[in-house]
């Protein structure tokens, strides 16, 4: 491995507040932390980089003890990009990126020019080019997160480490500077140690997860054996609300009460229409869904009852009249305006149901633009 922790024991005063951390990654790969606010994430990072002091423990580049190590040798082998402020008085942005070249100059602190071709392509790798010249303290937290990335890359480090590299950027800009790291890593060689809080994010561009919590390390492994919907609900203790391992992402509580809206759904349509209901809090229940459908994932998550078929086959006389059934307890269908084929054939006979008993039925559209007209179905107390 190149990039190891021996039973590390980090904290501050002497006391741990995690110990026996054994963490491990190769050149290319990218490690994320992930877990609750204060559970110890940036005190880890701190501590493998020389920020902090180990309480115990041993931390190794390549099998080499670096605590042996001088600052500068270790700077040219690692890169650091904190959460602290910092803010240079009368710097430029390109003058704060020329920084990261420190380890390699003389003692006047001079740039040759191959320094300063490193410092214009850290630039151009954070897309901030335009940034140069712009005083540091002038420009905006998102695009200073760019420029902190550059520096952290302009020192050509085997390994980088990141607290919450993704804080203050927009949705763009997180894209942006994740798909930077990944191909940082990939076609740089360089090993990757982060911190995240969007665990959707970290699910997507990980290699290793690491989860923190309380005094020890609960969970080191993929993100496959990693993001499973008990682990990230036991991890953030959850109360309400679930996560979705198929999709990365967080479903809120589900509506309470007596469903008066069956929702006939498929396809990805009733997607929509499950979040819409859940946002206005009216409880519903939805079908047919077969096994593979997408909207399984959410109905599952937000409806009361979710009718299922089983995956690759045509729903028969089961799966209608339980349908049926839940059409009988509403008094509102929305159709969500999947398309019919010849699987979901017989969903024409619930539309049909629901109007021969006298239940109103409108498009997901018309929901969208009243959504008052739908009923609510959430049970008040007397």
């Amino acid at each position: 491995m190149y990039f190891e922790t021996h039973d590390l024991s980090v904290g501050y005063g002497g006391r741990p507040l995690i110990e026996k951390i054994n963490l491990s990654i190769e050149k290319g790969r990218i490690l994320t932390l992930i877990g609750p606010n204060g559970s110890g994430k940036s005190t880890i990072l701190k501590t493998i980089t020389k920020h902090l002091e180990k309480i115990a423990g041993v931390v190794t580049i390549e099998n080499d003890n670096i605590s042996k190590w001088s600052n500068k040798e270790l700077a040219k082998r690692l890169s650091v990009m904190l959460t602290e402020r910092i803010d240079p008085e009368l710097m430029t942005c390109e003058q704060v990126v020329a920084m990261g070249r420190y380890p390699y100059t003389n003692h006047f602190g001079s740039l040759t020019p191959g320094d300063r071709q490193v410092v214009e392509e850290s630039l151009h790798m954070v897309r901030a080019e335009e940034l140069a010249e712009r005083p540091f303290t002038d420009i905006s937290d998102g695009q200073r997160q760019r420029i902190m990335l550059a520096r952290a890359i302009c020192q050509q480090p085997e390994i980088i480490v990141l607290d919450e590299p993704t804080s203050y950027l927009d949705i763009r800009h997180k894209i942006e500077l994740l798909d930077i790291l990944r191909k940082m890593a990939r076609e740089k060689n360089v090993a990757v140690v982060m911190s995240l809080h969007e665990i959707d994010l970290a699910a997507k561009i990980s290699d290793q997860i690491i989860c923190v919590k309380g005094d020890r390390i609960r969970l080191f492994g993929t993100p496959e054996q990693v993001f499973t919907g008990e682990r990230v609900k036991e991890l953030y203790e959850l109360e309400s609300g679930s996560f979705n391992t198929l999709f990365g992402s967080v479903e809120l509580m589900a509506p309470e009460g007596e469903p008066e809206i069956f929702v006939l759904a498929g396809a990805g349509k009733g997607i929509p229409i499950y979040r819409l209901l859940q946002k206005s809090k009216r409880a519903f229940s939805t079908g047919v869904l077969f096994e593979n459908d997408v909207d399984l994932q959410v109905a599952s998550a937000l409806a009361a009852h979710v009718t299922v078929a089983p995956a690759f086959g045509t729903f028969g006389e089961r799966e209608l009249n339980e349908a049926k059934r839940w059409i009988d307890r509403a008094r509102c269908v929305v159709d969500a305006g999947t398309p019919v084929g010849e699987q979901n054939r017989r969903s024409r006979e619930l539309i049909q149901y629901a109007r021969t008993e006298g239940k109103r039925v409108i498009t997901g559209a018309e929901a969208f633009e009243n959504i008052d007209a739908v009923p609510n179905g959430i049970q008040k107390e007397n």
